[in-house]
């Protein structure tokens, strides 16, 4: 499977950003579909997961403000993050694989970087 992110950006504090995650070729319908994020000095971390069966669940990170959505006709992963903070700034990554867990990824996508400015 190949996984392609866009729609990072720069935005200003409490702003919005949308984005995509492409998908093809071969990806587990039992692997979780994830977002991932990492700053610069930090630890990649969980942000939200879309499990097989359907259901979502975001972390501490995206603290309710981040909402993980799928598109299967388009086969189109995104992240809708609202009232962003400066603290979000990072490089998203999408991947599929176990959820939330870093190490247990099978494909990643490349990035894109979101800044927010105060």
């Amino acid at each position: 499977g190949q996984l392609v992110e866009s729609g990072g950006g720069s935005e200003q504090a409490g702003g919005s950003l949308r984005l995509s995650c492409a998908t093809s070729g071969q990806i587990d319908s039992d692997d979780c579909m994830n977002w991932f994020r990492e700053a610069p000095g930090k630890e990649r971390e969980g942000v939200a997961a879309l499990f097989s069966d359907g259901r979502t669940l975001d972390t501490k990170a995206a603290e309710g403000r981040f909402t993980i959505s799928q598109d299967n006709a388009k086969r189109t992963l995104y992240l809708q993050m609202n009232s962003l903070k400066p603290e979000d700034t990072a490089t998203y990554y999408c991947a599929a694989g176990r959820c939330f867990y870093v190490q247990g990824q099978k494909y990643w996508g490349q990035g894109t970087q979101v800044t927010v400015s105060s």
